[in-house]
């Protein structure tokens, strides 16, 4: 006699779909809503769960392979939370993707430790689609490295991809009973005050002085800023957007406040970038790869992270204060 039920074991297995499972924690969001989000992605929604609940999700959790977590505001729980999603993702080979608010944009971003964690903020569709098809496309195997190499086709695939699902976030968005937390890009940082100082000095950074600021004992951070507020108000006379280089604000920014010795927090300094906040934290992490920029840990509070300038960028920049100085004068 045949066996029919190994049959229907097989066309089970053959039914099992096996794309990566995304876990989302969010409060006031149902899984209906974000089932077509996570299919335009190329995922499978393995639920949502609230705030409040993450903690034993997660502990129940078999398998999740792209965790998507909103914290847009601080609760006492909170940085345990982010403590146990980042030793999940080490230890399973979990893609994550934290969307903080300005309130917890500091502790999110201490918290971020792994090489396959994005961190957002206030991100608007595109940012939010981008990261989800990144996690997607890239997440970690444990004890394994992923190989980043691509082809343009490849590329061009991505594109299309995170084009498709930022549409798919729009659509969402436009239904009234939609209450996932918002989506909405906020007003950009370029339309906030630009009169940012340093965080308060709470102990002298680095050694004595090098060598490099004695070839110009002339350069002062009230200089630096006030290169700074002449970049600002291009934009009273020309589009703002044409001169966005948030690289170079906040390299001008850090040394300033190294000049004053002081420190500067990620939130600081995304603001000092002038651009979105997502933006700007993309920007930060592509400074630290580069070596011109270091974390600095609170030695007050674990749960904040300086940003400071790495010492040769310093000396390179107060050369380059020097040599255009000199060209103006001649």
């Amino acid at each position: 006699m045949e066996d029919f039920s190994y049959s229907m074991g097989r066309a089970d297995h053959l039914r099992r779909d096996h794309r990566a499972g995304l876990l989302v924690i969010a409060d006031r969001i149902d899984t209906a809503d974000l089932t077509p989000v996570a299919d335009a992605a190329g995922l499978r929604l393995l639920g949502v769960a609230p705030l409040a609940d993450a903690s034993a999700r997660l502990d129940g959790q078999l398998q999740c392979d792209v965790l998507l977590l909103f914290c847009p505001a601080s609760t006492p729980a909170l940085e345990s939370l982010l403590a146990q999603v980042e030793a999940q993702a080490i230890r399973q080979g979990m893609a994550v993707i934290l969307v903080a608010g300005w309130e917890t944009i500091d502790l999110a971003f201490a918290a971020a430790q792994g090489s396959h964690t994005q961190l957002l903020c206030d991100p608007d569709h595109s940012d939010l689609a981008a990261a989800l098809v990144t996690a997607g496309e890239e997440r970690p195997a444990p004890g394994q490295v992923h190989d980043r190499d691509g082809d343009s086709s490849r590329l061009e695939q991505l594109s299309a991809e995170v084009s498709r699902l930022a549409r798919t976030l729009d659509a969402l968005t436009q239904r009234s009973h939609f209450a996932a937390p918002s989506f909405d890009p906020g007003p950009r940082i370029a339309d906030q005050p630009s009169d940012y100082i340093g965080m308060p000095a709470l102990a002298p950074i680095g050694a004595a002085a090098p060598q490099a600021y004695a070839q110009t004992p002339t350069l002062s951070a009230t200089q630096v800023r006030d290169l700074l507020r002449a970049r600002r108000i291009r934009a009273d006379f020309l589009p703002g957007d044409l001169f966005a280089d948030p690289a170079w604000d906040m390299l001008l920014d850090l040394l300033a406040a190294r000049l004053e010795q002081e420190r500067v927090s990620v939130s600081s300094l995304c603001i000092a970038a002038a651009v979105p906040p997502t933006t700007a934290l993309r920007w930060i992490r592509t400074l630290t790869a580069k070596g011109l920029v270091e974390r600095q840990a609170d030695p007050q509070d674990g749960r904040r992270i300086f940003i400071a300038l790495a010492q040769d960028a310093a000396d390179a920049m107060i050369r380059w204060f020097g040599a255009s100085r000199r060209l103006l004068a001649s």
